[in-house]
């Protein structure tokens, strides 16, 4: 079996962006994450709410339970997570509880996120894990993104 390949976090955020991509081309709000691990990506998803009838098929739980899957184990101690779009409180949540190490995020969101705006999960007292966060990764191209596919929607 061949060593996997090592990423930067630029790679992974490219990733992360490819997702979101895809997402978009499925009819899917264009978000996308990657979970790397020891420098490879360990999963990789984007937005499939629709596709699957889940509120919850965000990209993000859909990475986390796909690296969580893959390792065997509910904790992703010495993960990192890489997302096109701050994280909402349900997926900052999850963040939490995966043990994600680090959170790295495109464009901020104002109205739905919860990790600088919002309820700022990380910055709760009763928050039982908080990542080192990372935010403003290629954000005008994260919210470019987003703007063009609410746009053609209206």
């Amino acid at each position: 079996m061949s060593e996997p390949q090592r990423v930067s976090t630029v790679d992974a955020m490219a990733a992360a962006f490819d997702e979101a991509r895809a997402a978009a081309a499925r009819g899917e709000v264009p978000v996308g994450a990657v979970v790397v691990r020891e420098g490879a990506i360990l999963a990789r998803a984007g937005n499939r709410t629709l596709e699957l009838k889940d509120p919850t098929a965000h990209a993000e739980m859909l990475a986390l339970r796909s690296a969580s899957a893959a390792l065997g184990s509910e904790r992703l101690a010495g993960c990192d997570l890489y997302v096109t779009l701050e994280p909402c409180p349900m997926c900052a949540a999850a963040i939490s509880f995966a043990r994600i190490r680090r959170l790295y995020f495109g464009a901020v969101d104002p109205k739905g996120g919860a990790v600088e705006n919002g309820v700022r999960l990380y910055d709760s007292p009763t928050c039982h894990h908080a990542p080192e966060v990372y935010g403003g990764l290629r954000e005008s191209e994260a919210a470019a993104l987003l703007r063009a596919f609410f746009r053609e929607r209206r």
